[in-house]
Parts: structure tokens; C-alpha cells; sequence
């Protein structure tokens, strides 16, 4: 079985278009096989006394980075993703012919983006750390939906996953806030199919999640686990 390593730039390119396009490089050379970014109007989904308002702001990408951005993961052969939070930058993805939508936590109640987003019939992936449902929640839409066990704390504390609790032939895979790599190799050996981890080129840069980001030689060893278990598990007697 294989596990699809989403490597989950999002705002740790802090608005400096050259070093995304970098970490796009890099996370193709670690073995990710998704570059994902996040795609918003930060006064759309934070007040201004937010504390990493500005900080979002500054990493806020306009039409024309998200087509560059677009166009640098098809030059290094790595898949485009994007968390979308609104229907304009649900658009621009689109236009774009992309494969799979992104819905974050913090948008699941958002019913004019959901349905829109589900009215398209682009396979989607939903991470679930804010949704209070007790069962999954229905999608209509023609395409695939998997949806990931995620807890929405920025860095979530190991003590606060229930894996024994969460059934991966159910969720698709584990959007990883922890810091370090073990809760994500957890995952995968419990049969995860999908792993969203944020990278970073340092953890020590300015921004809100650096801190439970991974760098270059973290994703690597979680590529790594990932290609050695789909060995292990595919090995015939």
C-alpha cells in the first residue's frame, strides 16, 4: 500500500516567492509526493488582533504567484495542492486543471465553499480537527472524499492523539501538527494512506508553524518509512 506524503509548505515560504519555489524543489528531492500551499484572504478568516496576522498577510498569495506556483511543481514533476479557503481561490485552482481540492479544519462549516467544492467533482481531502460531528460528514459529490484524522492544536502534544481510537481503513490518513516524525510513522504503520506534514528549510525561521514543521532530513525519513512499510507490506512468500 502505498502513502501519499502531502508536504505541506502553506505559509512557511513567509511570502518570499523564491524561497517557495525552493521548497517546492526540495520536498520533490526528500520523496514527498505532494507540495501543498495555502490559499486565502487572511481578512476573510482572521481579525486583525490575530496573532500572526501580519505574518499571514505577508504570506498571502495573489492569482498570478498561484499560477507560478503551479507551474514550478509540473517543471520538478511534484503535484499541486492547496488548502482553498474561500470560492474565489477555489476558482483559480480550477482554471488551473488541478487533481484534488484541499479542505482545511476550519472550513468544513463553511457550507458555500463546501458546496461549491463539491459541485465541481474534484476528488477531495478533508482534514477533520474541527468538525464536532460524531460520524463523518456527507458529501455529495461525484468525486473521491478522504478525509484525515487531525487535531487542531499548533503543535499538538503527543499525549493528546487517541490512535487507538481512530480507525485508518476509515480515515484516509493523519494531518501531522506534532513536532517530529514518530506520530507520522505511527500512523502509516496503523495503515494511513495519506500524510500531510508541514516542512520547513528551518525550524528556527520566523512564522506560526515552523515550530511543528518538518525539515528537509525529517521528511526524508518519513519518506523513507513510507517506502520501506509499502515494501514490507507488498513482500510475497
Amino acid at each position: 500500500m502505498h502513502t501519499t506524503i502531502i508536504a505541506e509548505i502553506g505559509q512557511n515560504h513567509n511570502g518570499d516567492m523564491g524561497l517557495a519555489k525552493r521548497m517546492i524543489s526540495v520536498t520533490k528531492e526528500c520523496g514527498a509526493d505532494v507540495a501543498k500551499f495555502q490559499l486565502y484572504d487572511v481578512d476573510l478568516i482572521f481579525n486583525k488582533d490575530f496573532e500572526w496576522y501580519k505574518e499571514a498577510k505577508q504570506a498571502q498569495l495573489d492569482h498570478q504567484q498561484v499560477i507560478e506556483l503551479k507551474q514550478e511543481c509540473d517543471r520538478v514533476g511534484i503535484e499541486f495542492l492547496a488548502s482553498i479557503f474561500d470560492t474565489t481561490r477555489l476558482n483559480w485552482i480550477l482554471e488551473l486543471g488541478i487533481e484534488k481540492i484541499k479542505i482545511a479544519s476550519r472550513s468544513i462549516y463553511n457550507k458555500g465553499l463546501m458546496a461549491a467544492a463539491a459541485r465541481s467533482g474534484k476528488d477531495m481531502i478533508i482534514s477533520l480537527g474541527m468538525y464536532k460531528g460524531k460520524k463523518f460528514p456527507k458529501i455529495d459529490t461525484k468525486g473521491k472524499v478522504d478525509f484525515l484524522y487531525c487535531i487542531a492544536k499548533y503543535p499538538t502534544p503527543l499525549k493528546d492523539l487517541k490512535f487507538s481510537k481512530v480507525d485508518f481503513l476509515k480515515y484516509a490518513g493523519f494531518s501531522d501538527h506534532t513536532i517530529g516524525i514518530e506520530a507520522s510513522m505511527v500512523a502509516m504503520a496503523r495503515g494511513a494512506r495519506i500524510i500531510e506534514k508541514h516542512f520547513t528549510l528551518d525550524k528556527n525561521m520566523h512564522g506560526p508553524d515552523h515550530r511543528c514543521s518538518v525539515d528537509p532530513d525529517g521528511l526524508k525519513k518519513i519518506a523513507y518509512f513510507s517506502k520501506l512499510a509499502e515494501e514490507i507490506s507488498s513482500a510475497k512468500g
